[in-house]
């Protein structure tokens, strides 16, 4: 029998990770032998274990030792990885390796190298003094960038599960609409408070419910107290923002008394067409045209914002990047330095942002569907919480627990 002896180290029990790694080499009617197993004392201490995996086949053994690399199950023997030019623009080479959200090394000169801006669906490109190596989109892939093949030389550490006094498992939360909302906003604004204690920036991808809802008051407040510092969404959400601060409608209906006005389905276009008149959002803010919304909080408390387009926009506004390519950069770079991503009642943006993000990167999903929300996790932000309810409901209990008013 082809076999080979692997060695995975990490919060091995609770996180699931051994369990998964039997599983994995069981559906693949492989064999495994337990050759040393150290558990870890303490809740903080890492476990240990070396496996024998073997098939009758070396080919299917090979297809074990890919899945249960992903888990972190890495090969005694360390080989380094094998690297191939790229054969033109935008072309991977045939094979190429390809990654998760989860932190990434490769075996390169000797030594493990840590592969920068983890992003799942993405190559990994070695730089030419082989000392570093990142991750890169297919659309950015120059002819002749060494890309790495295959999984020889290439380490995953696997997510551990989340713990804390009191606080849900991020790795293992079932969404449900019967969960206990007022603990998970409670733990919703301690994340928000440690991430502004450490000074780290808290990224919000909204879609235009935020405004629909009357929840856009509410979020500008969170814009004013300091725990927002960047925001994606699409044209939507601020054109509708910016009908409410000039009009007092949001898709021609009045915030104030919720009724149809008389040719309300007009005032998004004629907003579109003053922000326009104006060059912008920041320049309408400047010559004092705008003077209330999300937007105008997000202009006078310095947020960067993203606004990235779509099909059916319309105008757009001067502000919104209308090539996608364009706008999936400007998101990728802002997302490098995100500790904390939340994410309100927007499926597409909320999935685009979630493929962008490390595993590392604490996710909040709140929506009114459920599916919307298990959709995010389905598509690989398998760290993601899921919160199912409103956002107006859900932003009025956050500012209580937060003590804003």
């Amino acid at each position: 029998m082809a076999q080979e002896i692997v060695e995975v180290e990490g919060h091995l029990i609770d996180s699931h990770i051994l369990p998964g790694i039997l599983d994995t080499v069981m559906a693949h009617d492989g064999r495994f032998e337990v050759q040393q197993l150290d558990v870890g004392t303490t809740a903080g201490d890492p476990s240990f274990a070396r496996l024998l995996l073997a098939h009758r086949s070396s080919k299917r053994l090979e297809s074990i030792l890919q899945a249960v690399a992903r888990l972190g199950a890495e090969p005694v023997e360390r080989r380094p990885v094998t690297l191939k030019p790229a054969p033109r623009d935008g072309v991977f080479p045939e094979g190429f390796y390809v990654t998760t959200n989860l932190a990434t090394s490769v075996y390169l000169g000797g030594r493990w190298v840590r592969v920068k801006n983890p992003q799942m669906d993405s190559g990994i490109t070695v730089s030419e003094s082989r000392r570093s190596a990142r991750t890169v989109k297919m659309g950015d892939v120059r002819k002749g960038d060494r890309i790495v093949v295959g999984r020889q030389g290439v380490h995953v550490t696997p997510a551990a599960r989340r713990r804390g006094p009191g606080e849900f498992g991020f790795m293992t939360s079932e969404v449900s609409t019967e969960k206990p909302k007022r603990v998970l906003v409670a733990n919703v604004a301690a994340m928000l408070e440690q991430e502004r204690t450490a000074g780290r920036p808290v990224l919000w991808v909204c879609g235009p419910a935020l405004v629909h809802s009357g929840a856009g008051p509410l979020f500008e407040k969170l814009i004013a107290s300091g725990y927002v510092q960047a925001l994606f969404s699409g044209n939507a959400l601020a054109v509708h923002d910016i009908e409410c601060a000039l009009m007092g409608t949001s898709l021609g209906v009045s915030m104030r008394e919720g009724a149809v006005t008389r040719a309300g389905h007009e005032n998004h276009l004629r907003s579109i067409n003053t922000i326009r008149r104006a060059g912008g959002i920041r320049q309408a803010v400047r010559k004092d045209v705008l003077k209330s919304g999300i937007m105008h909080a997000c202009v006078t408390h310095g947020v960067d914002f993203v606004l990235a387009g779509s099909i059916r926009d319309d105008g757009p506004l001067p502000d919104v990047i209308t090539d996608a390519v364009r706008a999936q950069h400007a998101m990728r770079r802002r997302c490098r330095t995100v500790g904390l991503a939340v994410m309100l009642a927007t499926l597409l943006h909320s999935v685009a942002t979630g493929n962008m993000l490390p595993a590392s990167t604490r996710v909040v999903c709140v929506d009114i569907q459920p599916a919307a929300v298990t959709k995010l996790a389905d598509r690989g932000t398998a760290q993601a919480l899921g919160i199912v309810t409103d956002v107006q409901p859900f932003l009025q209990s956050l500012l209580l627990e937060l003590g804003i008013r």
